[in-house]
Formats: C-alpha cells, structure tokens, sequence
C-alpha cells in the first residue's frame, strides 16, 4: 500500500511542481499579471508598506479587535509561517541544484509574487466575516465562494480547507519538528523523542491560548529568529568579505550562463537556475499559496489596501533579507560544490551547516540549529493556526472539532521529531500544490476587485 500511495503522490507532484512545471508557471504567471493590473504596486508602495511595518511597531497587539489581532502581528503570524526551515535548507538546496543563478530567479519570482500577496491579503480583508461573538475570521474559504457561486464555490471552497489543513496542519508541522529533531540531535545529542515531547508541550500551551496568544508569542517570536539569524549571518559574511562581489557576480552571470560560473562544474542549465529558483522561492514566500491571507484577514485595519501593503513585506523579508542571507553565506564560504563524507555533493542543511562552520569553526552546527528550532517552531505556530482556521470554517466553528484537530497536530508534531518523513514530506507538497489551484483560481477571478483596491489606495472603501 506504502509503496503505491508513494507512486501516486510523485505523480502528482511530478504534473504539479517537478516536470510539467503546472504550478511554477502558474505562480509566476499570476504575479506578473496582479503586476500589471496593479499597475506595479510593489514598486509604487513599497515604501508605505515599509511605513506601516516599521514605522509604528509595537509588541503588545495595540490595535487589534476581539479574537483579531493588530496589522503587525498579522503580518509577524505570516512571516512566522513565510520564514521556515527553507529559508536555510530549502536555500541551500537550490543553490545545489540550480547554481548560484537560482538566487536570481528567486529574486524574480519574490518580486512578482509581493503583488500577489498583495491581492491575497486584500481579498482575505475585503471578504473576512465576524460571527455573533465578535469573532473575526477570513482567508482563500470565503473569497473562493465569492468568486465562484453555488455548488462550485463550496466545493471548491472545501477542498482548499482539507487540503491545507493536511498540507500545513498535519503534514507540514510534522515535517517542521523532524527538522529540529535532526538539528538539534547533530548539534547537542539530544535524543530526538524528548526533542519532540518539548516540542509538543510548549505548542499546546501556546495553542491553547488561541488567536490572541498565537498572535501574541509570533510578534515577540519573529523580530528576535530575525535579528539574531541576520546578525549571525552578517558577521559570516563579513568574515569573508573578500568574496562577496564575486558571490554577486555568479548570481547574476549564473542566471543566464551557468557554465561560466561554479553552476558548470555542477552540470547546471538556465533551465534548472529558474526552476529550482522560482520554486523555492514562491515554496518559501507562499505568496499565491494561500495561507498567509487566514491571517491577514484578522487584521485590524482602516481599508483592505493597507494590509495588502503590509503583507508585500513579508515576502520582501523573507526572500530579499533572510533568504538572500544564507545564499551569501554559502556563497562566501566557497563550499558551494563540495562533497561530504558520504562522497555526495553537500545540499540542504548539511551544505549550510558547512557554510557556517567555515566561518564558525564547530559553533556553526549550533548556530544553524538554534535558527532552526526558531524557524522551524514558528512555522509550526502559522501552520497551525493556518489549519485551525479552516476547520473552523469546514464544521461551523464546533469546539469539539477545534479539540480534535489539536490533539492530532500536537501527535503529528511529537512523532515527527523522530521518524523518517520522507514520505510525509512528499504528500505535504502535493496537498501544497493542490491547494494553491482553487486559492489563484478565485484570487484571478476577483482580480478586478484587487485592481480597484490598488488604483486608489487613499479614497476607495470598497465595493
């Protein structure tokens, strides 16, 4: 049966984000259409949504409603699922795959995609609902049956909610806490099923707590994964500054001629570059994938445009700043093409733990794995809330079908610490995949509403 459900699944995933390339082009495709239609507004308010994030930070949720929270700690829920284990791995996996070259397609792809993410976090606004308790709720369930009527929209509507809930919910935070389990266990041996076990304890305390305390633990959570990992990776690089222009001379010469650059001796095309860049990429930003929008939703703001700018930093943060910082990393060090004990080229953490043991010396497995622990367990947190959200909708907010959810995300995140998940990982991508098809079907289908919001950010309220 094992053995089936796998060919299934890379079948699926081979149509969806390997060989055929559906959601790759999907993806990109729509970031530069909401580009145009709105008339670039990640250019033109980049710098408003700069204002808003940093101009008025406060880590005590001032501003938010009831079961709400404020514009920052939507955004900072956001980044805390946006910023995870593949802003380290996944980055270090692209530069393996697709040459330094990769981190410019990545750029490419970040930068459409803010205006995607933009049209999310825009329609998750204009659509959220508040129930007869005060409580607010929104995300893809409820723009997916504005843009599509009757039994279509609910059927759509409801396949979106399953599989993101299996995707992120399940699925994806028992992949989370595997991550920390392996780093921490490589790090510091400690065994991996006590690593679990915590793991799991301090989330049902933060779970338990709700949209307030989730919203209250990412807005303190994220600005300090940030600073230290950002700190921690300038003093690397600068530690081998020498380097640093030729790292942006093989980004840029490797996105169009990989042979010329460190890409040849990996046996890199032009191709790859873009596909393992624009893929990670839009993996790690979500933008299009609908799941950031369940919190942007719940913000707490004047007009839906003001949070669409917001959510554009987030994916700025993400991949220009967090993402770029490992690919630099990596890329200074010169162990980009190496080979491990094992005799295989380094990829994913192990080349990043090389990377920052080159600078580090032995530190650098800890430093790698504490990011990971922060990176890891914050994207537990959205991811959570994220599936929450839509079992909420799917059973009509009963609290017995919330409990239920949540004793089998605390058992997926405590046995993931220790198993072998690659299987697991692999049906994640899919419903990860799958899920984004009814999210952009309806954002493309409400894009006349998302051109409006844009068009006029200072008067419109609305239609």
């Amino acid at each position: 049966m094992e053995a089936i459900v796998t060919q299934i699944v890379a079948a699926v995933n081979d149509v969806l984000w390997n060989k055929c390339l559906v959601l790759l082009f999907l993806l990109l495709g729509s970031g530069v259409y909401f580009s145009i239609r709105t008339r670039f507004v990640q250019i033109r308010k980049f710098r408003e949504g700069m204002r808003r994030v940093f101009g008025n930070i406060k880590l005590v949720g001032e501003g938010a409603g009831k079961e709400g929270m404020s514009s920052f700690q939507a955004l900072a829920t956001a980044i805390a699922a946006q910023v995870g284990t593949g802003n380290i791995a996944g980055c270090a996996t692209a530069l393996a795959s697709g040459g330094p070259g990769a981190i410019f397609w990545m750029w490419v792809s970040a930068f459409f995609g803010m205006s995607t993410i933009y049209g999310e976090a825009v329609l998750a606004q204009k659509y959220k609902q508040t129930n007869e308790n005060g409580e607010v709720t929104g995300g893809p369930i409820y723009y997916i049956k504005a843009a599509f009527k009757g039994k279509l929209g609910s059927f759509m509507a409801g396949f979106f909610a399953v599989a993101i809930t299996l995707a992120l919910g399940f699925m994806g935070n028992m992949v989370q806490s595997n991550s920390i389990g392996d780093a921490f266990h490589t790090a510091f041996g400690v065994p991996k099923e006590v690593i679990g076990v915590i793991i799991a304890a301090v989330c049902a305390f933060i779970f338990l707590g709700g949209v307030k305390r989730i919203a209250a633990v990412t807005e303190k959570l994220v600005p300090i994964m940030a600073v230290f990992y950002i700190l921690g990776s300038l003093v690397a690089i600068i530690m081998n500054a020498g380097n640093i222009l030729p790292a942006f001379k093989a980004i840029f010469v490797g996105a169009f001629n990989p042979q010329a650059v460190l890409g040849g001796a990996l046996g890199v095309t032009v191709k790859e570059a873009m596909r393992f860049g624009v893929a990670r990429g839009l993996f790690s930003n979500e933008a299009g994938m609908g799941s950031t929008p369940h919190a942007h939703a719940l913000a707490k703001v004047a007009k839906p445009q003001d949070q669409g700018v917001v959510a554009m930093i987030g994916v700025f943060i993400d991949t220009f700043v967090v993402l770029t910082m490992t690919a630099l990393v990596i890329l200074t060090s010169g162990v980009l093409g190496t080979v491990g004990a094992d005799g295989e080229l380094l990829s994913g953490t192990a080349l990043a733990q090389a990377a920052f043991n080159h600078s580090f010396g032995g530190f650098g497995n800890a430093f790698v794995a504490i990011c990971l622990l922060f990176f890891a367990f914050s994207t537990i947190i959205g991811w959570y809330f994220f599936g929450e959200s839509n079992v909420k909708a799917l059973f009509k907010g009963k609290k017995a079908a919330r409990v239920v959810y949540g004793v089998i995300a605390l058992v997926f995140i405590a046995v993931g610490s220790f198993q072998k998940v690659s299987l697991v990982w692999d049906m994640s991508d899919m419903f990860n995949g799958l899920m984004v098809i009814p999210n952009l079907l309806a954002v493309l289908a409400l894009s006349g509403v998302v051109a409006k919001f844009a068009k006029d950010e200072d008067n419109l309220t609305g239609e």
